[in-house]
């Protein structure tokens, strides 16, 4: 159970990155072992066409796409050398195929929709966001090429991965960030209803992860804390729409699985609830029993407005108190036990331009770039944060396959010779010309904390005088005109824990409203996960 649990939160978010080791390459291996043994020539030519036909075996149809046993095989071994690696134990050869198929059949699905939406990933974009990965990394891409490929990949592999990630963030902020906005009512209730819990004594659950395992009697009365913190927190905001903390353990079912199967899952569902009944921790069985993401922290999901819940679990919940369990429930997943956390209360604000470093722990926003920023709201009081602000304006202009980066730099170098004429304002050229969100304010970020823009901008920006206007500066973004209005130096301890609670609520939302999307993808396709029939085929 241990090695399923460690397997479904690596496929969960398995991002191969420069010198993580995570690559194998079958094909060296077997071109190594041949000319080892070169009287064996003859058997080893029979072998390799046999191992061809099976490489193009399909093991599964995704509407009109094919997965074959070739790609299968590809995944399996980045995925058994990083399992190796993290000293993880390995499952099964047939959990192992089963879970990294379902992985590929959700990819497949992914880039169905992003090519349906017309989403597109350019070969700048790509460049882009390999040299923002080797920034963060703090090395170039030259050495980055060199990690990657000593661990075993290719470094069109491993362009090829990056490749998709960009365009599932870029499918991702279309259909679901793009839409998410997080209120300054919200973070308020949230800060409200932690103060509260650390007041009373009671372990900061959401920001500790519920990894520590408690006595059912202890449990009890940690709830009935929480949920007094809580209704304090919903009568000082009243008007604010509730949110949901939940827990879960997850007993997932494969597609495909057969009537009799099903029961041996409810079964072992039932046994768990039996567990519950008897007086075990919530959090520790979770830990040892769950196949959710989340188990490694007690099965926390977090907390969440309701509308960023499933409708089913809304209704398994709806009369259970805080602390409590809801009874076994089922899904397309799988089966469910929910544990609830909590209730409280909050509402909603934009998220950023497109200058800011959407990465950092700042910014609510998704990153431009592969991974996606987890990081824990900082609850705790913060000491003085004395920094110097930058009040800047910028315009930009993105590339394309109809915008090259040549044309997008002379089209700034034309506006920035229109500015130094004096002739027009840079406020007025930018809701003309800019490409940003910032664009209708006239390209106004209002005030900047160190590390809050990409590195890039950053830089530039830093080194202008008040009223200097920039030469044209690349970002991931595209390309930029910066001037800087004004500087200060302001304390900025609470502004910078109220936006890593931002953060950490526009990133529980979001992640439960793109899962429901893919879900809801899924559930219109046509899948025929072949691999599994012959697998329980072989076992009748």
């Amino acid at each position: 159970m241990q090695g399923a649990i460690v397997l479904s939160r690596l496929l969960a978010a398995f991002i191969v990155c420069a010198g993580c080791g995570a690559a194998w390459n079958a094909g060296a291996q077997a071109s190594q072992t041949g000319k080892a043994k070169p009287a064996a020539a003859p058997k080893a030519q029979q072998s390799t066409s046999s191992a061809d036909q099976e490489a193009d075996t399909i093991v599964a149809v995704v509407n009109k796409d094919i997965i074959t046993q070739r790609e299968l095989s590809v995944r399996l071994a980045q995925i058994r050398q990083e399992l190796s690696r993290q000293k993880a134990p390995l499952p099964s050869d047939d959990i192992l195929q089963r879970e990294v198929l379902q992985r590929l059949i959700q990819e497949r699905l992914e880039q169905q929709e992003a090519k349906r939406q017309k989403i597109e990933v350019t070969d700048q974009m790509l460049n882009r966001a390999i040299e923002s990965i080797a920034q963060r990394n703090k090395t170039t891409v030259q050495n980055m090429r060199k990690q990657v490929e000593a661990s075993g990949m290719s470094w069109d592999q491993y362009s090829s991965m990056i490749r998709r990630e960009v365009m599932l963030e870029g499918l991702r902020q279309r259909v679901v960030d793009s839409t998410i906005l997080i209120s300054d009512a919200e973070v308020d209730a949230y800060l409200k209803d932690q103060t509260a819990r650390q007041s009373g004594g009671l372990a900061a659950l959401a920001q500790q992860g519920m990894q520590q395992q408690a006595a059912q009697q202890q449990a009890a009365q940690q709830a009935a804390q929480q949920a007094a913190a809580q209704r304090q927190a919903a009568q000082s905001a009243p008007n604010q729409p509730p949110i949901l903390g939940l827990a879960q353990i997850l007993i997932r079912v494969p597609e495909g699985t057969s009537k009799d199967q099903l029961k041996q899952y409810r079964a072992r569902a039932d046994a768990i609830m039996a567990r519950l009944r008897a007086g075990e921790s919530f959090e520790a069985v979770a830990q040892s029993s769950s196949d959710g993401p989340e188990s490694n922290r007690g099965g926390e999901l977090g907390v969440r407005p309701l509308e960023g819940w499933p409708d089913l679990f809304l209704k398994a919940v709806a009369n259970v108190k805080d602390g409590q369990v809801s009874g076994v429930i089922q899904s397309p997943n799988g089966f469910h036990i929910l544990k609830v956390l909590g209730r409280a209360g909050g509402q909603q604000s934009a998220p950023p331009p497109a200058a800011r470093n959407q990465n950092a722990p700042q910014q609510p926003g998704p990153g431009p770039v592969p991974g996606r920023a987890q990081g824990d709201a900082a609850t705790a009081k913060q000491g003085p944060m004395p920094v110097q602000q930058t009040k800047a304006r910028h315009i930009l202009i993105k590339t394309s396959q109809v915008v090259s980066d040549e044309i997008a730099q002379q089209k700034l170098e034309q506006i920035r010779s229109r500015l130094v004429d004096g002739k027009e304002s840079f406020s007025d050229l930018a809701k003309r010309f800019s490409n940003d969100s910032s664009a209708p304010s006239g390209g106004d970020l209002g005030w900047l904390n160190p590390g809050e823009t990409v590195p890039p901008f950053e830089k530039a920006m830093n080194a202008l005088k008040i009223g200097e206007i920039s030469q044209p500066v690349q970002s991931q973004f595209g390309w930029h005109l910066i001037i800087v209005d004004d500087r200060r130096t302001e304390d900025i301890a609470e502004q910078f824990q109220r936006n890593q609670v931002r953060q950490k609520l526009f990133q529980q939302r979001s992640d439960a409203a793109f899962e429901n999307w893919l879900q809801q993808i899924r559930n219109q396709s046509y899948i025929d996960n072949r691999l599994e029939k012959r697998q329980r085929q072989s076992k009748e």
